[in-house]
């Protein structure tokens, strides 16, 4: 059963904008890394975006200047502002939550995530 709920997916054309939201269901992750993973058709899921519950976030290369990534912790909440969309960016997108080693650290691995949402698909057209 799924923890996270994400939204916000959907088709756009490159160069546009699109914001992915994530909301627990149950329980909260104000103590928790928080972030964005995605994968695309035969490829491993890959670390997009996250935050520390200390505040410090962490960028993919693929993504830095383009993403952003913002988080309330008091509702657990999280948002990925995307723009300047690329084809290369399609897939399904999915937040993410893990108890990091340190508090300023950000979970950017898959083996380290506690929690999944099941995911909301995001393409780009050309």
């Amino acid at each position: 059963q799924a923890h996270l709920v994400e939204s916000g997916g959907g088709l756009v054309q490159a160069g546009g904008s699109l914001r992915l939201s994530c909301r627990p269901s149950t329980g909260g992750y104000s103590m928790y890394s928080m972030g964005w993973f995605r994968q695309s058709p035969g490829k491993e899921r890959e670390f997009v975006a996250g935050t520390s519950w200390m505040g410090p976030v962490k960028y993919a290369d693929s993504v830095k200047g383009r993403f952003t990534v913002s988080r309330d912790n008091a509702k657990s909440a999280l948002d990925l502002f995307m723009n300047n969309l690329k084809p290369e960016d399609t897939g399904v997108y999915y937040c993410a939550a893990g108890r990091a080693r340190l508090a300023m650290d950000v979970v950017s691995t898959p083996e380290n995530v506690e929690s999944w949402g099941r995911g909301t698909q995001v393409t780009v057209e050309s």
